[in-house]
């Protein structure tokens, strides 16, 4: 995931003046041709803007879908987690073919796979990502819908303790507020479960390293070219997991009619659509942007178990819940409030340029 673009804060150069209104030319434009430092600075902070709202516009797509995806999973019952999961890996991999193929980008695609660095890195996000995608199917195909939201809720506090840990980051107070808040909300609700919230523990840490691991990778290659290089990683495993269901007799893809067989094969589409978005709003945005963004994902997913799955929430769980947003209340708080202190101090930067 790339930064958002700046301007540099250099000058256009200076021509040579003379006497008289004819002024030489140098290096071969006239003097007072070109663009003087503030209308470069305009052309680049424009262009910086684009890329926030195209960024932004291509996260909200990518959380409004995964939002609802716990819709899209009700309706391939009886499919299991692990079907599930290998047919999206498969179909998402045949579809990310025809994108490659119409955009031309297998040059992109053989690079990728040359570079060790490059796939290791995109190996490691596959791994990641499939541990995510098997635990919220599972819970979402096992009534524990709410849970998977409590997962993604989670998630921006994960990112706040990579930080720490992985990068070294010093936190702000509110940050440290907002952590130990978190802990307490845990501690809320595994007695309101009777049990560690598992699932959403799961779901936060997996997805909070992915998003962290795509971060690291993300100038280096585009949206498409990565999440077809995990597909890749992940396609051969799918597959044996396919053939293992159809020769026990566990597979629903062929035995529950061509709607639910098309249904299925709508997998690859569903998968890929959202993960490119991400892909592109990650590479436009900065980690704050799409902390704020990743909300959008778990209030759907809540209000899907809550309204449409008719999900129980006993009073302990919503006391729980309550201190897990406060805790986010608190991430949010500061998170705009430094993102307010940067803008000011890059404003100043370039009035003094």
């Amino acid at each position: 995931m790339s930064p958002v673009p700046t301007s540099d804060g250099s000058s256009a150069p200076t021509a040579l003046t003379s006497s008289g209104d004819a002024s030489p030319a140098v290096n071969g434009v006239a003097r007072g041709s070109g663009p003087g430092p503030a209308a470069t600075r305009s052309v680049m902070d424009k262009a910086a803007d684009k890329e926030t709202t195209t960024g932004i516009l291509f996260g909200i797509g990518a959380y409004g879908l995964w939002g609802l995806l716990p819709l899209y999973f009700y309706v391939l019952n009886p499919a299991g987690a692990v079907e599930i999961v290998a047919n999206r890996v498969v179909w998402s991999l045949l579809f990310c073919a025809l994108l490659i193929t119409v955009s031309r980008a297998w040059p992109a695609i053989g690079a990728a796979f040359r570079n060790r660095t490059v796939f290791g890195t995109l190996a490691l996000a596959a791994g990641l990502i499939a541990v995510n995608w098997v635990t919220y199917t599972y819970g979402v195909t096992t009534g524990q819908a709410v849970e998977t939201s409590l997962g993604y809720f989670i998630n921006p506090l994960v990112s706040v303790l990579l930080g720490v840990f992985v990068l070294k980051e010093k936190l702000r107070p509110l940050q440290w507020a907002a952590v130990a808040v978190g802990f307490v909300a845990v501690g809320v609700l595994t007695y309101s479960y009777g049990k560690l919230p598992w699932i959403a523990l799961t779901l936060a840490f997996s997805f909070g390293l992915y998003g962290f691991v795509k971060k690291r990778v993300g100038p280096r290659v585009d949206a498409l070219t990565s999440l077809s290089v995990e597909t890749f990683v992940l396609a051969p495993i799918a597959a044996v997991a396919m053939v293992v269901l159809a020769v026990t007799g566990a597979a629903t893809l062929t035995s529950n009619g061509s709607g639910h067989f098309w249904l299925l094969a709508a997998s690859g589409v569903i998968t890929a659509v959202p993960l490119l978005f991400f892909g592109a709003s990650a590479r436009r945005l900065p980690m704050t942007t799409i902390g704020l963004l990743q909300y959008f994902a778990p209030v759907l997913q809540f209000i899907v178990a809550l309204v449409v799955f008719k999900e129980a929430m006993t009073p302990e769980r919503w006391v729980g819940f309550g201190v897990v947003w406060l805790a986010l209340l608190l991430l949010t708080a500061d998170m705009l409030r430094a993102a307010r202190r940067n803008a000011v101090t890059r404003k100043r930067a370039r009035a003094a340029a």
